[in-house]
């Protein structure tokens, strides 16, 4: 199965040692390469390093990651999305090209530095309170609500949708799920927090369904300011995630109109902003 490798190990129990097959994440290196400007004078910037778990989701990842950078805004900016070519001989899987149409002005400061993100802690170039103020809106939508057992049965949705998490015990999960459907469900898997909701940011983008003010983004994962900084790029009105909430997590939440839910457990959780939604 592609996003997972297979490994021999030597398995020591109470009473016996075994050699036998494991499963584990498979974690590989992707690049992010931007082109940009007029046809005829084209320029390249590689702005991100990113490991994460090849599940045949990169373009939404590296989508996604444009995204939330603000970096572009439309679907329409996009001239194509593509794996690199080594001189027309190979492709290059672990290297996307993004090129963007010659009249989409980028902000050079958004992509000169080189960002570089491991699998367990992402690191923005422009990750900080000051930058999504200049472009994320505070969410004002106080008549959207939630109750509180529906929040309880999304773990189960979550746990049903981890296909690879159900191989390896090695990958965070986003999900999102919409109000208004609840038939509606997107999952994505990866090694990094932060890229699983770049890949379903990114689905979104594509799907041309942004923002995504009628839905629940549900994480295996803690909440750092990332996961938030990424959430209210999307205009995501409720989080809702398994492990802990940071400090910065909460007060970026409360600023920007984001219900935030840690230690999501089957009885019960935790409201740390906002909880005027939840009933």
């Amino acid at each position: 199965m592609y996003g997972i490798k297979s490994f021999e190990i030597k398995k020591f129990g109470a009473k016996s040692v075994e050699k036998k097959p494991d499963l584990v994440t498979w974690e590989e290196p992707l690049e992010i390469r931007l082109g940009f400007g007029e046809m005829e004078n084209r320029q390249q910037k590689s702005i991100s390093l990113t490991m994460r778990t090849p599940t045949g989701h990169d373009f939404e990842l590296a989508l996604g990651f444009l995204f939330t950078e603000g970096i572009i805004v439309n679907l329409d900016d996009i001239l194509s999305i593509r794996y690199c070519v080594d001189t027309g001989r190979q492709t290059q899987e672990n290297i996307v090209r993004v090129e963007l149409k010659p009249n989409i002005e980028v902000d050079l400061s958004k992509v000169e530095r080189n960002f570089y993100a491991t699998s367990s802690c992402g690191v923005c170039g422009k990750a900080s309170i000051e930058s999504i103020q200049q472009h994320c809106k505070v969410l004002m939508n106080d008549n959207l609500k939630v109750s509180a057992t529906y929040i309880l049965s999304l773990l189960d949705v979550l746990k049903e949708k981890q296909v690879f998490f159900k191989h390896t015990g090695g990958l965070h999960a986003a999900l999102i799920t919409s109000l208004s459907n609840s038939e509606f469900a997107i999952l994505r898997e990866d090694i990094g927090r932060h890229n699983a909701l770049d890949k379903i940011i990114g689905a979104a983008f594509q799907a041309n369904m942004l923002p995504l003010e009628d839905n629940i983004l549900v994480m295996s994962s803690r909440a750092s300011f990332e996961i938030i900084q990424k959430a209210a790029a999307a205009q995501i009105s409720i989080i809702a995630c398994v492990g802990a909430p940071s400090s910065l997590a909460i007060e970026t939440a409360q600023d920007f109109g984001i219900t935030l839910i840690g230690f999501l457990r089957k009885d019960g959780f935790n409201v740390y902003s906002h909880e005027n939604r939840i009933e």
